[in-house]
């Protein structure tokens, strides 16, 4: 057994995210903004990515009081905005010690309806290009990794990826399907990914205000409160605190998870009443 110092399980010692580098795509809105706020607040220095650069804009002008951010405007499923965005990551750090991969779309259409465009262009933004930044940020990710503290991949999943929805009323097929193969493809890559000292985890939140958001808290908040046993969607803190438990030292021996956060509601089933 090692010989652990007394003051290696303080919190402060344990959650410490001080002098890192984040890259977080759809950092401008909805969960990325509040990912990148938490991270700013405890230390890190934060890249936002998001396709339009008014959005970047309107996000920098949040953030700028809580740390040194920057943003960039790139459309992650083009290689050449990869490109541009790592590069400029390595400008101005050297290095990227966490990559949350966050970007994300849906589709809702009845299944006779359903286009095969739509279901391309959900599949290509929640899991293509997760795939394809995450093998291209490689690179900078070793820089920043050793066996004690490793670079981190969270990719942003969904409770939608682990069951099947039932309180939007619209099925998703295209989001569900992109969400469960980015689960298995966190799997797949954390063991890749491991001899270089990067972990690979994702988050799989359950309902947070967010744009994606807006149309089913309008219409179906009351049966999503229903839905879920602790009667409630989630808090802004309680996505950031996932985060920083899998980007700190806590979380440096977690690897190919998928951490639910989404109050139960995935392991909730049964008939509602109204689904009648």
């Amino acid at each position: 057994m090692s010989d652990a110092k007394p003051d290696n399980f303080q919190v402060a010692n344990l959650f410490s995210l001080a002098g890192k580098t984040a890259l977080v795509t759809g950092g401008s809105s909805g969960l990325g903004l509040m990912m990148a706020q938490g991270l700013l607040q405890n230390g890190v220095r934060v890249v936002i990515a998001s396709r339009r650069q008014e959005k970047c804009d309107q996000a920098l002008a949040e953030l700028k009081d809580y740390g040194e951010v920057h943003a960039v405007a790139a459309d992650v499923t083009k290689a050449e905005d990869r490109e541009k965005l790592l590069s400029a990551i390595e400008e101005k750090f050297g290095a990227l010690s966490i990559l949350i991969n966050n970007a994300g779309a849906n589709w809702g259409a009845p299944l006779e309806e359903f286009p095969d465009e739509g279901f391309a262009k959900v599949v290509d933004i929640n899991l293509n290009a997760v795939f394809s930044l995450s093998r291209d940020a490689v690179p900078l990710l070793e820089k920043a990794a050793s066996e004690s503290d490793p670079a981190r991949i969270i990719n942003i999943g969904s409770m939608d990826g682990i069951h099947v929805p039932i309180v939007s009323r619209v099925p998703t097929f295209a989001y569900v399907a992109s969400k469960a193969g980015l689960h298995h493809l966190t799997k797949a890559m954390a063991v890749e990914l491991a001899a270089k000292h990067i972990t690979v985890n994702a988050v799989a939140p359950g309902f947070f205000e967010s744009r994606m958001t807006d149309y089913v808290f309008e219409h179906y908040l009351q049966d999503i409160e229903d839905d879920c046993p602790l009667q409630r969607i989630g808090q802004p803190e309680e996505i950031v605190g996932i985060v920083a438990y899998l980007a700190s030292r806590a979380g440096a021996y977690t690897n190919g998870t998928v951490i639910p956060v989404d109050g139960g509601t995935s392991i909730s089933k049964g008939k509602r009443d109204w689904m009648d």
